[in-house]
């Protein structure tokens, strides 16, 4: 089993950034794809970027440019820096580990998720 603990969630202004972390515990997540995916209220749970442990990386259009996964093997630990926030950001992010994919399914591990709200 591997937990996922995020951290980094907040209240910002929209133009401004915040930066998310998730910890994994459990079994190491070094076979893993590490990624976020976000829910807003009212809405689908949407993909929003996943990375390999050798780096290679997908983002969703919509944050392509703005946001920035990376992660820490050592660690087992992955971010998500955002910049220029949207009001349209604001959402649940949660943290995933699993096969490299756009697709939810693909990530049978779920952390419990951190609230990012961006005010206009």
């Amino acid at each position: 089993q591997v937990q996922l603990v995020e951290s980094g969630g907040g209240l910002v202004q929209a133009g401004g950034s915040l930066t998310l972390s998730c910890a994994a515990s459990g079994r190491t997540c070094t076979n893993h794809a590490m990624g976020w995916s976000r829910q807003a209220p009212g809405r689908e749970r949407e993909f929003v970027a996943t990375i390999t442990t050798s780096g290679r990386t997908i983002y969703a259009d919509s944050v392509k440019g703005r946001f920035t996964i990376s992660r820490d093997n050592a660690k087992n630990a992955v971010y998500l820096q955002m910049n220029s926030l949207k009001p349209e950001d604001t959402a649940v992010y949660y943290c995933v580990a699993g096969s490299y994919s756009t697709r939810g399914e693909s990530y049978p591990y779920w952390g419990q998720g951190t609230q990012v709200t961006v005010s206009s």
